[in-house]
Protein backbone atom coordinates (compact mmCIF):
# COMPACT_ATOMS: atom_id res chain seq x y z
CA UNK A 1 0.00 0.00 0.00
CA UNK A 2 1.64 2.89 -0.97
CA UNK A 3 0.60 6.92 -0.48
CA UNK A 4 1.55 10.37 0.66
CA UNK A 5 3.69 10.44 3.92
CA UNK A 6 3.51 13.18 6.02
CA UNK A 7 4.90 14.15 9.86
CA UNK A 8 3.40 16.28 12.05
CA UNK A 9 6.15 17.51 14.80
CA UNK A 10 4.54 17.32 17.74
CA UNK A 11 4.65 20.43 19.68
CA UNK A 12 1.72 21.73 20.41
CA UNK A 13 0.00 25.45 19.43
CA UNK A 14 2.01 25.78 16.19
CA UNK A 15 2.40 22.61 14.67
CA UNK A 16 5.24 22.23 12.10
CA UNK A 17 4.33 19.83 9.18
CA UNK A 18 7.24 18.11 7.49
CA UNK A 19 7.06 15.23 4.49
CA UNK A 20 9.63 12.34 5.09
CA UNK A 21 9.80 8.89 3.06
CA UNK A 22 11.07 6.07 4.71
CA UNK A 23 14.22 4.09 4.03
CA UNK A 24 14.15 2.58 0.75
CA UNK A 25 11.12 4.68 -0.54
CA UNK A 26 10.76 7.30 -3.22
CA UNK A 27 10.06 11.13 -1.83
CA UNK A 28 6.74 11.09 -2.14
CA UNK A 29 6.27 7.71 -1.29
CA UNK A 30 5.94 4.67 1.53
CA UNK A 31 5.68 1.14 1.64
CA UNK A 32 3.32 0.31 4.65
CA UNK A 33 4.00 -3.12 6.70
CA UNK A 34 1.84 -4.55 8.65
CA UNK A 35 2.50 -4.02 12.19
CA UNK A 36 1.85 -6.85 14.58
CA UNK A 37 -0.16 -6.17 17.73
CA UNK A 38 1.91 -6.64 20.92
CA UNK A 39 0.43 -9.17 23.78
CA UNK A 40 -1.96 -7.13 25.99
CA UNK A 41 0.29 -5.07 28.06
CA UNK A 42 -0.16 -4.87 32.44
CA UNK A 43 1.98 -2.95 34.52
CA UNK A 44 3.30 -6.26 35.43
CA UNK A 45 4.75 -6.97 31.87
CA UNK A 46 6.05 -4.45 30.14
CA UNK A 47 9.51 -5.47 28.58
CA UNK A 48 10.00 -8.60 29.74
CA UNK A 49 12.86 -9.93 28.14
CA UNK A 50 16.22 -11.01 28.16
CA UNK A 51 17.20 -7.47 29.44
CA UNK A 52 17.56 -7.42 33.24
CA UNK A 53 16.08 -5.70 35.88
CA UNK A 54 12.51 -5.17 34.03
CA UNK A 55 10.45 -2.72 35.51
CA UNK A 56 6.30 -2.33 35.98
CA UNK A 57 4.64 0.41 34.34
CA UNK A 58 4.17 2.26 37.67
CA UNK A 59 7.57 1.70 38.63
CA UNK A 60 8.96 3.45 35.48
CA UNK A 61 6.03 6.17 35.66
CA UNK A 62 7.34 6.87 39.59
CA UNK A 63 10.88 6.84 38.51
CA UNK A 64 11.21 9.04 35.15
CA UNK A 65 8.07 10.95 35.14
CA UNK A 66 9.37 13.84 38.04
CA UNK A 67 12.26 14.50 35.39
CA UNK A 68 9.63 15.19 32.47
CA UNK A 69 8.77 18.59 32.14
CA UNK A 70 6.70 20.42 30.39
CA UNK A 71 8.09 23.73 27.79
CA UNK A 72 6.37 26.62 26.81
CA UNK A 73 7.09 28.65 24.07
CA UNK A 74 6.80 32.37 23.42
CA UNK A 75 7.67 33.44 19.73
CA UNK A 76 6.86 37.36 18.23
CA UNK A 77 5.52 36.34 14.85
CA UNK A 78 5.50 40.08 12.26
CA UNK A 79 2.27 40.18 10.12
CA UNK A 80 2.62 41.00 6.88
CA UNK A 81 1.76 44.51 5.50
CA UNK A 82 -2.11 45.13 4.84
CA UNK A 83 -4.92 47.36 4.81
CA UNK A 84 -7.14 44.73 6.09
CA UNK A 85 -9.07 44.28 9.42
CA UNK A 86 -8.92 47.67 10.12
CA UNK A 87 -5.25 48.91 9.44
CA UNK A 88 -6.01 51.45 6.65
CA UNK A 89 -2.66 52.55 6.52
CA UNK A 90 -1.13 49.30 5.91
CA UNK A 91 1.36 49.10 9.06
CA UNK A 92 2.62 45.73 9.91
CA UNK A 93 1.74 44.26 13.33
CA UNK A 94 2.94 41.33 15.15
CA UNK A 95 1.12 38.12 16.88
CA UNK A 96 2.09 35.91 19.98
CA UNK A 97 2.20 32.64 19.35
CA UNK A 98 2.70 30.03 22.12
CA UNK A 99 3.19 26.59 21.72
CA UNK A 100 4.02 23.34 24.43
CA UNK A 101 5.73 20.71 23.72
CA UNK A 102 7.91 18.48 26.59
CA UNK A 103 11.40 18.05 27.21
CA UNK A 104 13.37 16.03 30.28
CA UNK A 105 16.47 16.72 32.58
CA UNK A 106 19.76 14.92 31.88
CA UNK A 107 21.87 16.21 35.02
CA UNK A 108 21.89 17.69 38.24
CA UNK A 109 23.74 21.11 36.31
CA UNK A 110 19.83 22.00 35.31
CA UNK A 111 20.11 21.11 31.34
CA UNK A 112 17.29 19.53 29.50
CA UNK A 113 16.69 18.02 26.36
CA UNK A 114 13.87 19.23 23.90
CA UNK A 115 13.32 19.12 20.18
CA UNK A 116 14.28 21.98 17.75
CA UNK A 117 10.98 22.33 16.49
CA UNK A 118 9.33 22.69 20.12
CA UNK A 119 12.10 25.91 20.69
CA UNK A 120 12.37 26.77 16.62
CA UNK A 121 12.63 30.66 17.12
CA UNK A 122 11.13 31.73 20.03
CA UNK A 123 11.92 34.86 22.49
CA UNK A 124 10.97 33.18 25.99
CA UNK A 125 10.80 29.32 26.89
CA UNK A 126 9.33 28.41 30.37
CA UNK A 127 9.70 25.09 31.83
CA UNK A 128 7.22 23.52 34.30
CA UNK A 129 8.18 21.01 36.77
CA UNK A 130 6.32 18.22 38.37
CA UNK A 131 5.93 19.97 41.59
CA UNK A 132 4.33 22.85 39.95
CA UNK A 133 7.49 25.16 39.75
CA UNK A 134 7.83 27.02 36.55
CA UNK A 135 10.94 29.20 35.39
CA UNK A 136 12.69 30.36 32.68
CA UNK A 137 15.23 28.60 30.29
CA UNK A 138 17.84 29.80 28.89
CA UNK A 139 18.42 28.22 24.97
CA UNK A 140 22.16 26.88 24.93
CA UNK A 141 22.12 25.43 21.52
CA UNK A 142 19.40 24.34 18.87
CA UNK A 143 20.58 21.61 15.96
CA UNK A 144 17.66 21.74 13.25
CA UNK A 145 19.43 18.94 11.52
CA UNK A 146 18.85 16.48 14.02
CA UNK A 147 16.13 18.59 15.44
CA UNK A 148 17.63 18.18 19.02
CA UNK A 149 17.32 21.96 21.47
CA UNK A 150 18.90 21.76 25.07
CA UNK A 151 18.01 24.24 27.21
CA UNK A 152 19.37 25.07 30.89
CA UNK A 153 17.58 26.18 34.12
CA UNK A 154 18.74 27.48 37.56
CA UNK A 155 17.50 25.17 40.19
CA UNK A 156 18.44 23.81 42.84
CA UNK A 157 20.21 20.50 42.45
CA UNK A 158 17.41 19.20 44.95
CA UNK A 159 14.32 19.99 42.08
CA UNK A 160 16.27 18.23 39.62
CA UNK A 161 15.82 14.69 38.94
CA UNK A 162 17.71 13.85 35.49
CA UNK A 163 16.64 10.50 34.05
CA UNK A 164 19.01 7.67 33.18
CA UNK A 165 20.46 7.53 29.19
CA UNK A 166 20.22 4.25 28.11
CA UNK A 167 21.59 2.53 24.67
CA UNK A 168 19.54 3.16 21.82
CA UNK A 169 21.64 0.55 19.42
CA UNK A 170 21.16 -2.13 21.53
CA UNK A 171 16.72 -1.76 21.30
CA UNK A 172 15.18 -4.11 18.83
CA UNK A 173 12.24 -4.60 17.43
CA UNK A 174 9.39 -5.98 19.19
CA UNK A 175 10.85 -4.60 22.85
CA UNK A 176 8.41 -2.68 24.94
CA UNK A 177 8.39 0.77 25.41
CA UNK A 178 6.74 4.04 27.60
CA UNK A 179 6.39 7.43 25.98
CA UNK A 180 6.11 10.28 28.56
CA UNK A 181 5.19 13.45 27.93
CA UNK A 182 2.45 16.34 27.53
CA UNK A 183 0.21 15.13 25.13
CA UNK A 184 -2.23 18.22 23.92
CA UNK A 185 -1.68 19.69 27.55
CA UNK A 186 -2.13 17.04 29.64
CA UNK A 187 0.79 17.12 31.96
CA UNK A 188 3.00 13.82 32.14
CA UNK A 189 1.22 11.29 30.57
CA UNK A 190 2.49 7.82 29.93
CA UNK A 191 1.36 5.86 27.24
CA UNK A 192 2.96 2.60 26.11
CA UNK A 193 3.62 0.38 23.00
CA UNK A 194 6.46 -1.21 20.92
CA UNK A 195 9.50 -0.73 18.98
CA UNK A 196 7.92 -1.11 15.55
CA UNK A 197 10.91 -0.95 13.30
CA UNK A 198 14.10 0.68 13.28
CA UNK A 199 16.44 2.83 11.07
CA UNK A 200 13.81 4.83 9.91
CA UNK A 201 14.57 8.03 8.15
CA UNK A 202 12.88 10.88 9.00
CA UNK A 203 13.41 14.94 7.30
CA UNK A 204 14.97 17.27 10.00
CA UNK A 205 12.93 20.98 10.21
CA UNK A 206 15.80 22.53 8.10
CA UNK A 207 15.12 19.59 5.49
CA UNK A 208 17.65 17.29 5.57
CA UNK A 209 17.23 13.25 6.55
CA UNK A 210 17.45 12.23 9.78
CA UNK A 211 18.89 8.69 10.28
CA UNK A 212 18.43 5.51 12.22
CA UNK A 213 15.03 6.98 13.69
CA UNK A 214 13.12 4.41 16.15
CA UNK A 215 9.51 3.84 14.81
CA UNK A 216 7.29 3.20 17.75
CA UNK A 217 3.10 2.78 18.20
CA UNK A 218 3.18 4.04 21.71
CA UNK A 219 0.37 6.90 21.33
CA UNK A 220 2.25 9.94 20.50
CA UNK A 221 0.20 13.27 20.06
CA UNK A 222 1.10 16.94 19.90
CA UNK A 223 3.08 17.85 23.00
CA UNK A 224 4.97 15.14 23.33
CA UNK A 225 7.78 16.23 21.52
CA UNK A 226 10.46 16.43 23.11
CA UNK A 227 9.62 13.83 25.84
CA UNK A 228 12.00 10.41 26.53
CA UNK A 229 11.15 7.40 24.77
CA UNK A 230 12.13 4.71 27.88
CA UNK A 231 12.69 0.97 27.64
CA UNK A 232 12.03 -1.62 30.17
CA UNK A 233 14.40 -0.30 32.62
CA UNK A 234 13.22 3.31 32.69
CA UNK A 235 16.09 4.43 30.36
CA UNK A 236 15.82 7.06 27.77
CA UNK A 237 16.32 5.42 24.19
CA UNK A 238 14.62 7.75 22.29
CA UNK A 239 13.35 11.48 22.22
CA UNK A 240 9.86 11.75 21.38
CA UNK A 241 9.90 13.93 17.82
CA UNK A 242 7.03 12.88 15.21
CA UNK A 243 3.84 11.49 14.03
CA UNK A 244 3.21 10.17 10.53
CA UNK A 245 -0.71 10.60 9.72
CA UNK A 246 -0.36 8.79 6.15
CA UNK A 247 -3.15 9.50 3.76
CA UNK A 248 -5.86 10.10 6.46
CA UNK A 249 -5.92 13.39 6.91
CA UNK A 250 -5.88 12.72 10.60
CA UNK A 251 -4.41 15.40 13.24
CA UNK A 252 -3.60 12.93 15.77
CA UNK A 253 -1.96 9.72 16.78
CA UNK A 254 -2.75 6.59 13.95
CA UNK A 255 -0.17 4.27 15.88
CA UNK A 256 2.97 5.27 13.72
CA UNK A 257 5.48 7.68 15.57
CA UNK A 258 9.13 8.48 15.99
CA UNK A 259 12.30 8.88 17.97
CA UNK A 260 15.26 10.09 17.42
CA UNK A 261 17.41 7.73 18.91
CA UNK A 262 19.28 8.66 22.35
CA UNK A 263 22.91 8.02 21.10
CA UNK A 264 22.65 10.61 18.14
CA UNK A 265 21.37 13.26 21.03
CA UNK A 266 24.66 12.22 22.88
CA UNK A 267 26.70 13.72 20.23
CA UNK A 268 24.18 16.38 19.75
CA UNK A 269 24.07 17.30 23.30
CA UNK A 270 27.89 17.23 23.84
CA UNK A 271 28.36 19.68 20.64
CA UNK A 272 25.54 21.92 21.88
CA UNK A 273 27.03 22.01 25.43
CA UNK A 274 30.59 23.05 24.26
CA UNK A 275 29.93 25.01 21.59
CA UNK A 276 26.33 25.71 21.11
CA UNK A 277 25.78 24.54 18.09
CA UNK A 278 26.77 21.75 15.55
CA UNK A 279 28.64 21.49 12.86
CA UNK A 280 27.90 18.68 10.34
CA UNK A 281 30.02 17.12 7.58
CA UNK A 282 28.86 17.63 4.33
CA UNK A 283 29.68 15.39 0.76
CA UNK A 284 28.01 17.10 -1.48
CA UNK A 285 26.54 14.51 -3.73
CA UNK A 286 23.04 13.57 -4.95
CA UNK A 287 22.77 9.53 -4.89
CA UNK A 288 20.46 6.69 -5.49
CA UNK A 289 20.57 2.79 -4.55
CA UNK A 290 22.26 0.66 -7.60
CA UNK A 291 19.67 -2.07 -7.83
CA UNK A 292 20.65 -5.11 -10.64
CA UNK A 293 17.83 -4.22 -12.49
CA UNK A 294 19.08 -0.63 -12.89
CA UNK A 295 22.61 -2.38 -13.68
CA UNK A 296 21.12 -4.41 -16.50
CA UNK A 297 19.53 -1.78 -18.12
CA UNK A 298 21.93 0.96 -17.95
CA UNK A 299 24.50 -1.32 -18.45
CA UNK A 300 26.16 -0.49 -15.19
CA UNK A 301 29.57 -1.82 -14.53
CA UNK A 302 28.20 -2.96 -10.63
CA UNK A 303 25.31 -3.90 -9.40
CA UNK A 304 25.47 -2.47 -5.93
CA UNK A 305 26.98 0.81 -5.02
CA UNK A 306 25.45 4.38 -5.22
CA UNK A 307 24.84 6.05 -8.82
CA UNK A 308 25.70 9.84 -8.18
CA UNK A 309 22.88 11.86 -10.08
CA UNK A 310 24.34 15.42 -8.74
CA UNK A 311 26.90 16.91 -7.00
CA UNK A 312 26.52 20.17 -5.57
CA UNK A 313 28.81 23.20 -6.85
CA UNK A 314 31.49 24.28 -4.08
CA UNK A 315 31.23 21.43 -2.46
CA UNK A 316 34.35 18.83 -1.25
CA UNK A 317 32.88 16.28 -3.74
CA UNK A 318 33.21 18.83 -6.61
CA UNK A 319 36.31 19.73 -5.94
CA UNK A 320 37.61 15.88 -5.85
CA UNK A 321 36.20 15.90 -9.23
CA UNK A 322 33.12 13.54 -8.95
CA UNK A 323 30.79 13.60 -11.56
CA UNK A 324 27.23 13.69 -11.73
CA UNK A 325 24.38 12.91 -13.48
CA UNK A 326 24.08 14.38 -17.30
CA UNK A 327 20.87 13.24 -19.16
CA UNK A 328 17.84 12.20 -17.48
CA UNK A 329 15.76 8.97 -18.70
CA UNK A 330 12.63 8.13 -18.15
CA UNK A 331 11.87 4.36 -17.57
CA UNK A 332 8.35 3.07 -16.76
CA UNK A 333 7.31 6.60 -15.21
CA UNK A 334 10.51 6.60 -13.28
CA UNK A 335 13.55 9.74 -13.99
CA UNK A 336 16.95 8.62 -13.38
CA UNK A 337 20.06 10.73 -13.68
CA UNK A 338 22.44 9.01 -15.63
CA UNK A 339 26.03 9.30 -16.65
CA UNK A 340 27.12 9.88 -12.87
CA UNK A 341 29.94 8.29 -11.60
CA UNK A 342 28.92 4.68 -9.17
CA UNK A 343 30.13 5.32 -5.36
CA UNK A 344 31.08 1.76 -4.23
CA UNK A 345 33.26 2.23 -1.11
CA UNK A 346 33.61 5.35 1.74
CA UNK A 347 36.39 4.50 3.70
CA UNK A 348 37.02 1.02 2.93
CA UNK A 349 33.69 -0.06 3.11
CA UNK A 350 31.02 -0.55 0.73
CA UNK A 351 27.85 1.89 0.63
CA UNK A 352 24.64 0.58 -0.85
CA UNK A 353 22.46 2.45 0.55
CA UNK A 354 22.27 6.30 0.67
CA UNK A 355 21.75 5.78 4.75
CA UNK A 356 24.75 3.98 4.99
CA UNK A 357 26.69 6.45 3.09
CA UNK A 358 25.68 9.26 5.16
CA UNK A 359 26.86 7.16 8.48
CA UNK A 360 30.16 6.84 7.24
CA UNK A 361 30.12 10.18 6.75
CA UNK A 362 28.67 11.66 10.21
CA UNK A 363 32.00 9.81 11.71
CA UNK A 364 33.93 12.66 10.78
CA UNK A 365 34.08 16.41 11.27
CA UNK A 366 34.48 19.26 8.70
CA UNK A 367 37.57 19.39 7.15
CA UNK A 368 38.46 15.72 7.48
CA UNK A 369 38.88 13.48 4.41
CA UNK A 370 36.76 10.49 2.86
CA UNK A 371 38.09 8.12 0.65
CA UNK A 372 35.49 7.19 -1.73
CA UNK A 373 36.10 4.34 -4.36
CA UNK A 374 33.84 4.77 -7.51
CA UNK A 375 32.97 4.00 -11.57
CA UNK A 376 33.56 6.43 -14.08
CA UNK A 377 32.33 4.57 -16.79
CA UNK A 378 34.33 1.12 -16.97
CA UNK A 379 37.13 2.75 -15.03
CA UNK A 380 37.73 2.42 -11.46
CA UNK A 381 39.13 5.09 -9.76
CA UNK A 382 39.61 7.06 -5.71
CA UNK A 383 39.04 10.11 -4.53
CA UNK A 384 39.59 11.91 -1.31
CA UNK A 385 37.32 14.53 -0.64
CA UNK A 386 37.81 17.08 2.41
CA UNK A 387 34.33 17.10 3.70
CA UNK A 388 32.93 20.59 4.24
CA UNK A 389 30.37 22.28 6.32
CA UNK A 390 26.16 21.95 6.26
CA UNK A 391 24.76 24.89 5.93
CA UNK A 392 22.33 25.35 9.21
CA UNK A 393 19.05 27.08 9.12
CA UNK A 394 19.08 30.97 9.75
Amino acid sequence: MAGALFLAALAGGTVAVVGAALVGTGEHTTTVREIVEPAPLSENNIGQSDQPHALTVRDIYQLDAPGVVQVTTTTKVKLPQTDWFGNPFGIPGTVVQRSLGSGFVIDKAGYIVTNYHVVGSAQTVHVSFSNSDSMTAEIIGKDPATDVALLKVHASSHALKPLGLGNSDRIQVGDQVAAIGNPLGYDRSITLGIVSALHRSLTSPEGTPIDRVIQTDAALNHGNSGGPLLNAQGQVVGVSSAISTGDTGARGNIGIGFAIPINTVRGVVAELRAHGHVDHPFLGVVTRPVTSTMARIFNLQVDKGLLVESVAPGSGAERAGLHGGTREVVVEGESYQLGGDVITKADGFDVTSTEGLREIVSTHKPGQSVSIEFFRGTEQRTADVKLGRQSPLP
